[in-house]
């Protein structure tokens, strides 16, 4: 009996395990499907929870452009010895505002640079962050249309609506006269401003752990700060008037440029928030290790938010490391 059913083994157990590799490609096909669509989130589109996320980006863009540009102007038109010390007070206060009303729906992002971020290190999705990205842009031209309406034509003129101000017009002996710093160094400003931002104070409100142990309140008091302090030094390092400081933000720069027809400036700001977006991945810091982009840092899946992917709700305990 054996030897008459041996040869029967030997012909079906290749048979079987062509079957088997043919079915498993199948299978694995139909897995890279599935997988790219998780990874991309593309669900995420059409949830209402994400769209109302984004009206939240959108409406906190529009006023974060129209206060931070409106304080840019009056501190300047404001006849004090230390106008940069008064527009950075003002505009911490603001950030720290904003940020603190924007948290228990969209996470608080109102900035490119933050939404990037978080999808480099896994927290929300590609097609979340596209969403935020799109409402953060267009909430910041509402917001320089809002203020292109209340502003007369010469403070409009002078201070470009106040937006990502590399140059103003002022009063010389022979007449008007621009002043302000060169498009390099204000790069160069940026790329290094924007890398201490992340640095500083946005893994803290990544990071669940330390973002419980303080509380929301001082986390984004901290974050409205470190945006303040930076602003103050762009102007003093500077010491040249017309220069509004870093912007650290793509959006507030393009929203203005835009209206006013000045691309020069919003494209700088991009480019240097880009570079050191990616860079300040490099130092994210998560249980004892350093990984810029960790496994699966585009799946969907990986988000641990609740109130739809607050920095302060995020549980990355889970995170691939």
């Amino acid at each position: 009996v054996l030897l008459s059913t041996y040869p029967l083994i030997q012909i079906n157990v290749p048979e079987y395990i062509i079957m088997s590799e043919h079915w498993n490609v199948e299978e694995v096909k139909k897995s890279s499907a599935s997988t790219l669509s998780e990874k991309l989130g593309l669900h995420e589109l059409f949830s209402l929870k994400v769209w109302r996320a984004s009206l939240a980006e959108l409406v906190g863009s529009a006023v974060l452009v129209f206060a931070i540009d409106t304080i840019v102007i009056s501190s300047y038109e404001t006849k004090t010895t230390t106008p940069n010390l008064v527009m950075a007070i003002l505009i911490s206060i603001t950030v720290a505002i904003l940020l603190l009303a924007t948290n228990p729906i969209s996470g608080g992002h109102i900035n490119p640079v933050v939404t990037l971020s978080a999808v480099f290190v896994g927290l929300i999705s590609l097609s979340r962050a596209a969403v935020y990205i799109l409402s953060q842009c267009t909430g910041a031209v509402l917001g320089a249309l809002a203020l292109k309406a209340v502003v007369n034509s010469s403070i409009e003129e002078t201070f470009s609506l106040g937006g990502c101000t590399l140059t103003v017009i002022a009063p010389g002996p022979h007449g008007p006269i621009i002043i302000g710093i060169e498009t390099t160094q204000a790069l160069w400003l940026e790329i290094i401003c924007t890398f201490v931002f992340l640095f500083a104070s946005i893994w803290m409100a990544f990071d669940h752990r330390q973002a419980h142990a303080v509380g929301r309140v001082v986390v984004f008091s901290i974050v409205g700060t470190v945006v303040g302090l930076l602003v103050f030094i762009s102007t003093t390092v500077t010491a040249v008037k017309g220069y509004a400081g870093v912007g650290m933000n793509p959006a507030r720069c393009l929203g203005p440029a835009l209206i006013r027809g000045a691309p020069l400036a919003w494209a700088l700001g991009v480019l240097g928030r880009a570079h050191y977006c990616l860079r300040g991945v490099l130092f994210v810091h998560k249980d004892h290790s350093t990984s810029a982009f960790p496994h699966g840092w585009l799946h969907a899946r990986y988000s641990k938010y609740r109130r739809d992917s607050s920095p302060l709700e995020m549980d990355l305990s889970n995170f691939p490391v």
